[in-house]
């Protein structure tokens, strides 16, 4: 089972790639004082509605990160007809291996949002954004967080994670201003949100195997998501937070 493909279905109705609504991104962006040409990156960026909107109300110039190929594609149609075809710097590549071209600081934006991962957790993205962003540029960061400890149980369903893995929502932000940053504002998922967010999710991928009975992935898709939502209401619920950090470096 293509992993890539399952979750560009899974999302192919959200309008980001993340639980955070459409209102609380709207309010965080409003804090960010981005003037036309400025450059902003985004690390993961999907299919990249978060940099087009940003290029189509500020005139940013974007770089957008993003190692799978078919994201890229979808974020390229996405962006035709709303932005200058050379507005947004379309990189299909592994994030760390990326951003070791910029060897000056020259953006006045860095974006990761739910895809810490790419370059190896929270603490590294944080501190390759302080090398790729100006001085008194910001950073804005999607990362989880533990509302409670999780049940080994939860962790054996997510697949074999570790506790490790993920902090509090205040140990996320002090994480970042040890390293020197300066948090300006944060916004969290509500369970209202985690909701929209899941079952649409979820109910993507049922409808496309309904819709699609002949995909050879179809019974695996199925089998997933039906984990997955088990999985969500017994524990995810109660215990995984999703946070947006906006810091100023």
């Amino acid at each position: 089972m293509d992993r890539n493909k399952f979750s560009a279905i899974a999302h192919r109705d959200h309008v980001f790639y993340n639980p955070i609504s459409e209102a609380k991104m709207k309010q965080v962006l409003g804090h960010i004082p981005l003037q036309p040409n400025d450059r902003v990156v985004d690390i993961g960026a999907g299919t990249c509605e978060l940099l087009i909107r940003l290029a189509e109300s500020r005139q940013i110039k974007g770089t957008a990160i993003e190692l799978y190929e078919g994201a890229i594609e979808s974020a390229k149609q996405r962006a035709q007809g709303r932005i200058p075809a050379d507005q947004i710097e379309f990189i299909t590549a592994d994030a760390q291996v990326a951003l070791e071209a910029y060897e000056e600081p020259r953006f006045s934006l860095g974006i990761c949002i739910g895809s810490t991962h790419a370059l190896g957790g929270l603490i590294p993205t944080l501190k390759a954004m302080q090398k790729c962003v100006k001085k008194d540029g910001y950073i804005l960061i999607g990362e989880g967080y533990w509302k409670q400890r999780p049940s080994q149980d939860y962790l054996k369903a997510l697949g074999g994670a570790e506790e490790s893995e993920l902090q509090s929502h205040y140990e996320n932000v002090r994480t970042a201003e040890e390293l020197g940053l300066i948090t300006l504002w944060s916004s969290v998922t509500s369970e209202e949100d985690w909701d929209q967010y899941e079952w649409l999710y979820s109910m993507s991928v049922e409808n496309y195997c309904h819709e699609n009975p002949q995909d050879p992935d179809r019974d695996a898709y199925l089998q997933r998501i039906r984990a997955w939502r088990h999985t969500y209401l017994k524990w995810g619920r109660d215990t995984l937070g999703f946070g947006l950090y906006l810091f100023r470096r």
